[in-house]
């Protein structure tokens, strides 16, 4: 038997978390990389709260799970309401799926003054529901809704609703902490009590992250003897979200020599892949599955990193699908450059002059406010630069942007022209964009069609600006970002000016230059 089990709730409770929608298509979608990614329990939704729910459970009958075992949520019967009559129960049979969790009150305080009932009644409520749904032959996982919160009022009552759950055949006993503000020591403890009260049933546990403990609290309760994990991809939920699994599968198995995955190589992979299908960004800053979980900035830190990477990388980056990432910028060593330009496949020797000068460069240019951590094409030509590998692929002679608004109610236009010379070529082109930006680049693309049809086949993809000192308002120094593909890999460019229009520039002729200078 796994020592612990994985339970997750992203399809239903991460769905409660502000800006996480997911369509029925995409709750299918996430279910099966789920699967194959081996988690235990997958939790699909309250069937019959929502038509995305109903749509998602019939279309889950005909989902081939190949390892998890899908779950339908709900609550118990209602208060003095036959199990057998009680709609909401129905529909839990009615969704077929081979588990159903459900949840019932622990805390004394919402029996009394939000369900409006007695706690024998509440009792009888957990006890009725979770049999019947055992007597239908499903798998039922009681999740005891603020147990924490009621544990700490009243002991006595918190654990005989998980008595009351335990004998109408609950499988498994969820401690949940329902408000997020239990303490690690507190969780080790009462899961110990509740084990040693109710020997025969599993216990798990289900936290939120209201105080930044969520993945620390179920650690704590497979201390105490949990073997159920219950979690979100990427903490999404209610609030400030769910336990992590990104953050607790790594642990469990990397820390704690727990094998609760098969491939956790894998893990990088489906975080990305429940971000792109909600449409969220992802969180740079992740533990593990971060891009800067494993980035590396300081010059000794890199220096040491180069000789021993275990000496500030706490576990193998690769061993959950990352990888490490060397950073350049003002702070940064000849180490620094060096290891991103063998990253390139740009050599350079320790100590070279060429080294020297791009390090001495970086560190100017950063004072003048660029900022390398993400413009890696930019840096790559610098390296080039230096190297004397690079050749200049056009002259440029000017180029002028227009906006004109009408009175009459005329759409607005912008324009913009460029005048440029390839191999002592002149070419002057003239084009309108959605804005001055989109003109000028536009306007470059046409002027250097003729002499490179290749970069037909890339495109930008992101237009970042940020200000780097705001004390002088709209007269402050801008940067621009800006992110370009060919459709197989992405590159980043930078441009730093008071001008947001020359800035935009330098960073779209920095994109182009770094395609040609790759197919050169």
């Amino acid at each position: 038997m796994k020592p612990v089990f994985l339970y997750d709730t992203t399809l239903r409770d991460g769905t409660q978390g502000e800006g996480f929608q997911l369509s029925g298509l995409d709750k299918l979608r996430i279910a099966e990389r789920l699967d194959a990614f081996g988690i235990d329990y997958i939790e699909g939704g309250w069937p019959g709260s929502n038509p995305k729910d109903v749509e998602f459970f019939q279309a889950a009958k005909s989902l081939k799970l190949k390892h998890a075992k899908l779950a339908a949520f709900g609550s118990t019967r209602r208060a003095d309401t036959k199990v057998e009559d009680d709609a909401q129960v129905r529909l839990l049979l009615e969704a077929e799926t081979p588990v159903v969790t459900i949840f019932g009150k622990s805390w004394e305080l919402q029996v009394t003054e939000v369900l409006r009932t007695t706690p024998e009644e509440n009792r009888a409520m957990i006890r009725d529901t979770v049999a019947h749904l055992k007597k239908h032959g499903r798998e039922v996982i009681y999740d005891a809704e603020h147990f924490f919160d009621g544990y700490k009022d009243s002991a006595e009552h918190a654990l005989a609703t998980l008595q009351a759950a335990a004998d109408g055949g609950a499988d498994c006993l969820v401690l949940c902490d329902t408000n997020g503000g239990t303490l690690p020591h507190e969780v080790k403890e009462i899961c110990e009590v509740v084990r040693a009260r109710i020997p025969g049933t599993p216990v798990g546990i289900h936290t939120h992250n209201d105080c930044e403990l969520a993945v620390a609290n179920a650690i704590a309760s497979v201390q105490g003897g949990a073997i159920q994990i219950q979690g979100t991809i990427n903490g999404y939920g209610e609030r400030t979200g769910n336990c992590n699994l990104t953050s607790v599968i790594p642990i469990l198995q990397l820390k704690m020599g727990l094998t609760v995955v098969p491939a956790l190589e894998n893990l990088l992979d489906l975080s990305y892949y429940v971000d792109d299908v909600s449409n969220n960004p992802h969180f740079a800053r992740a533990p593990f599955v971060g891009r800067t979980a494993f980035a590396h900035k300081g010059g000794m830190h890199v220096n040491a990193v180069k000789k021993l990477a275990r000496s500030y990388e706490h576990i193998v980056p690769a061993s959950v699908g990352n990888s490490q990432n060397i950073l350049v910028s003002e702070l940064s060593g000849q180490d620094n450059i060096l290891i991103k330009a063998e990253q390139l496949g740009l050599g350079l020797e320790k100590g070279s002059p060429v080294a020297k000068a791009v390090l001495q460069k970086v560190k100017e240019l950063e004072h003048e406010g660029y900022s390398f951590e993400a413009a890696g094409g930019s840096l790559e030509l610098l390296i080039r630069r230096e190297q004397g590998t690079y050749t200049k692929p056009f002259d440029l002679k000017e180029y002028h942007t227009s906006f004109r608004k009408y009175r009459d109610g005329h759409d607005p236009v912008c324009e913009a022209t460029v005048k440029l010379y390839v191999d002592n070529t002149p070419e002057y082109t003239v084009a309108e964009g959605h804005g001055v930006v989109n003109a000028l680049d536009v306007a470059l693309r046409k002027a250097l069609l003729p002499f490179y049809p290749e970069i037909a086949n890339i495109s930008l993809v992101d237009y970042k600006v940020r200000i780097v000192d705001g004390h002088d308002a709209t007269a402050a120094k801008t940067r621009v970002l800006i992110e370009t593909t060919d459709g197989h890999e992405s590159w980043g460019t930078i441009g730093v000016s008071e001008n947001i229009i020359e800035a935009s520039w330098i960073a779209i002729v920095d994109g182009i230059d770094l395609f040609l200078q790759k197919r050169k």
